[in-house]
């Protein structure tokens, strides 16, 4: 009765990893999920961040024929600037776009996390603000010729160079890393508590 981590990423990673460190014999492995993560027409980011994770979930659910009854976790994050849902930049002319939207402005960053056993899933969405400060051009090809921006939703990373573009930040700093502590512990523990009753 394992968990399982839907999701290659070291960041996420190393942040289950401190997600169970109370936890008696917390150990996990992970799997890679594919899947289609394109929006769907008139579906709300919040719905969308949603959806993605649960799929995340139950693929990864799929991919554990060999475990006794496993719990997966699947995440997933996006970045929101108003109405526009920023990906991942195409291409380094996109990660500048992108880039060049959010500086001087406040975007939202989405994390959803869901958690499955086959039976029951269960979700949780945090929303964080993040302000970034006024950045130049120069100072954005800089951070693209780092190549850093080019496979994180936003075209940056928080935990990297990144960082030196927020100027603050409300609400939860390891939901924009790319899992919420606080808000995974709490579906770990209840996910225990359902198959415990």
């Amino acid at each position: 009765m394992g968990w399982v981590l839907a999701s290659t990423s070291p960041r996420r990673k190393e942040l289950f990893a401190q997600v169970g460190f109370s936890e008696a014999n917390f150990s996990f492995k992970q799997v890679a999920p594919d899947i289609d993560e394109s929006h769907q027409l008139g579906e709300s980011a919040a719905d969308f961040v949603v959806r993605l994770a649960i799929e995340k979930a139950q693929v990864g659910l799929s991919l554990c024929t060999d475990e006794a009854e496993p719990k997966v976790l699947g995440s997933d994050t996006i970045v929101v600037l108003g109405e526009q849902i920023l990906g991942k930049p195409t291409d380094k002319q996109d990660a500048q776009r992108i880039l060049s939207d959010l500086s001087g402005q406040t975007h939202q960053v989405m994390t959803a996390v869901a958690v499955t056993n086959g039976n029951t899933t269960l979700t949780r969405l945090c929303q964080t603000e993040v302000t970034f400060c006024h950045m130049t051009l120069e100072t954005i090809n800089a951070y693209i010729d780092t190549q850093e921006p080019m496979d994180k939703a936003g075209a940056y990373g928080i935990q990297g160079l990144g960082g030196c573009f927020v100027k603050s930040i409300k609400g939860s700093y390891s939901a924009v890393v790319g899992l919420p502590l606080v808000e995974t512990r709490e579906l770990l523990h209840e996910m225990n508590h359902i198959e415990l009753t």
